[in-house]
């Protein structure tokens, strides 16, 4: 992980995480939420949002490998469940 990002650059990766499939949204919600600094994370989302549910699902691994370890815990995250029982 790089160092720390600064305010504007973390909103920035915050509002990059805004997407149009419900899915993407909560997972990437809960990445940063225990990621808040990874600038590795900014690349992947120029991807188009099926592409990286795809690469997150793990139904795909094609992408640039140099971004290996942020699909790990990107697939974590997605593998935890989403709602706790009460």
């Amino acid at each position: 992980m790089d160092a720390a990002l600064d305010t504007v650059s973390r909103n920035r990766l915050r509002w990059k995480c805004r997407r149009g499939l419900l899915e993407l949204d909560l997972v990437l919600e809960r990445y940063l939420k225990k990621n808040p600094d990874d600038a590795s994370l900014a690349p992947l989302l120029e991807l188009p949002d099926n592409d990286l549910w795809d690469i997150i699902a793990g139904r795909s691994d094609e992408y640039d490998r140099r971004f290996e370890e942020t699909v790990v815990r990107l697939r974590a995250v997605t593998l935890a469940p989403l709602y706790r029982a009460a």
